[in-house]
């Protein structure tokens, strides 16, 4: 989004592997731990700088204040943050769950019998919301309306990924997604912005830090959380 935008930014590391989303000074910006989450240093009001977490909210609060990918009136607003809302409470969660059952629990857990349930559950219900999707863009070039707006951004981030997920004979099943996912992983913008930090992520990992990254990812209560400070 930023990119797209050719807004000026700071990328702010956090090494989840070394517990950093738990730090106080973090918590104060992200107080569910989690990323992304943005520091706005020049927010539209003049006042001091703003935090925003939750990626549907950044996505939307950018949207504004850049009035770029969001329509101004409130009916075509409404049309595109359905859409926002929809890749967060479902296909973001379906999709993470769905990597989960399928990359990392095969490492945590042997015994395939016990992640059956799981995976057909959330490999399941990624596929039938790709089938929403791909409804959705047989009659539209993007998702909300015929330009690009944060609704696609956001669930792009996603959908791409589908066939890592559901195999490669996805993209035969859900061909419009298939097609709207290559047009804009075209763009400059979207290619940048994918790329962004992947060297962070190539680092190499020692068994201890690998089970220390998975003790902080997975498996976590509310007792995981900090006192209150």
């Amino acid at each position: 989004m930023l990119e797209e935008c050719a807004t000026p930014y700071k990328l702010v590391p956090v090494d989840i592997g070394a517990g950093d989303q738990f730090k106080p000074e973090f918590l104060k910006i992200s107080p569910n731990n989690r990323m992304p989450a943005i520091v706005d240093h020049k927010p539209l009001d003049g006042g001091p700088p703003l935090s925003v977490f939750e990626s549907g909210a950044i996505l939307e609060y950018i949207a504004t204040k850049e009035r770029k990918f969001i329509p101004s009136d409130p009916r075509g607003r409404t049309l595109v943050m359905q859409w926002v809302h929809w890749q967060m409470a479902n296909l973001g969660p379906m999709m993470g769950n769905a990597n989960h059952f399928v990359s990392y629990a095969p490492k945590i857990e042997p015994d395939p019998k016990l992640l059956e349930y799981g995976k057909k559950r959330f490999l399941g219900e990624v596929d039938r919301l790709c089938g929403v999707l791909n409804r959705q863009l047989s009659g539209s070039a993007c998702v909300a309306m015929e330009e690009l707006t944060i609704a696609d951004i956001a669930i792009w981030s996603w959908a791409h990924l589908a066939a890592r997920v559901l195999g490669e004979e996805t993209w035969n099943t859900f061909p419009h997604v298939k097609n709207w996912s290559d047009k804009l992983g075209e763009r400059p913008g979207f290619q940048r912005g994918r790329l962004l930090g992947e060297e962070l992520a190539k680092k190499d990992l020692t068994p201890e830090e690998e089970q220390r990254r998975r003790e902080l990812l997975f498996n976590q209560s509310s007792q995981s959380l900090p006192e209150n400070q």
